[in-house]
């Protein structure tokens, strides 16, 4: 009988941050409450607060598991493989409710007293390993440093999700990343790879051989 209450433990939790994540992207921390989680979760105060202690547990929660369940592009590692994450993000932005309030409550974390930078460290990490292959491959300028650009592209990526969604609710965050590729590219990639690299949106995987 074990095994049947573990799995209506997870499904109960998963209900309650997807509900979590519905909220605090409609509201943010500060308009969300614990009561409006859980009658959107359809679940009892009981068994929210047997998985999180509280509304700021509930927001960490969803603030660093904001990337689970999105499954990545295929592709071989490098600069063409990061472009296509990056853009595949934008369009995950646009419909998955669970990075897009991963996202905003990163950005609101001082409202429930934390500071936490594990979710941009993670995608650093993400992008860092991407950067360590194109490197691999010959794709990257002599003088660029891996790990430091992979920290100026999550640092340059945030800026450009939020200007779009303040300016269009990320209607057109695709194009604005690839327009962040086209300023950033001939400071990092080389002229071959530059050469072959796609940056539209919706051509993922593309790229001349």
């Amino acid at each position: 009988m074990a095994r049947p209450r573990q799995d209506r433990a997870v499904r109960t939790r998963a209900a309650i941050l997807h509900a979590a994540a519905e909220v605090f992207d409609e509201l943010g921390f500060s308009g969300a409450s614990v009561s409006k989680i859980i009658a959107r979760a359809d679940a009892t105060q009981g068994a929210m607060y047997f998985h999180f202690k509280s509304k700021e547990d509930l927001a960490r929660a969803v603030m660093n598991e904001q990337g689970e369940g999105i499954v990545m592009p295929e592709g071989e590692a490098g600069l063409q493989h990061l472009i296509d994450i990056t853009l595949h993000l934008a369009t995950e932005l646009q419909s998955n409710v669970l990075l897009r309030a991963g996202v905003r409550l990163a950005v609101e974390q001082g409202e429930f007293g934390v500071q936490d930078d594990t979710a941009y460290q993670e995608w650093a990490a993400r992008f860092h390993e991407q950067l360590v292959a194109a490197r691999g491959r010959g794709e990257l300028l002599p003088e660029v440093d891996e790990r430091e650009l992979a920290w100026v592209l999550v640092s340059c990526y945030t800026g450009t999700q939020l200007f779009s969604q303040v300016s269009t609710n990320r209607a057109d965050l695709p194009e604005r990343v690839a327009l962040l590729w086209r300023y950033l590219l001939p400071g990092v990639a080389t002229p071959e790879a530059r050469a072959r690299l796609v940056t539209t949106p919706g051509a993922a995987g593309t790229a001349r051989r």
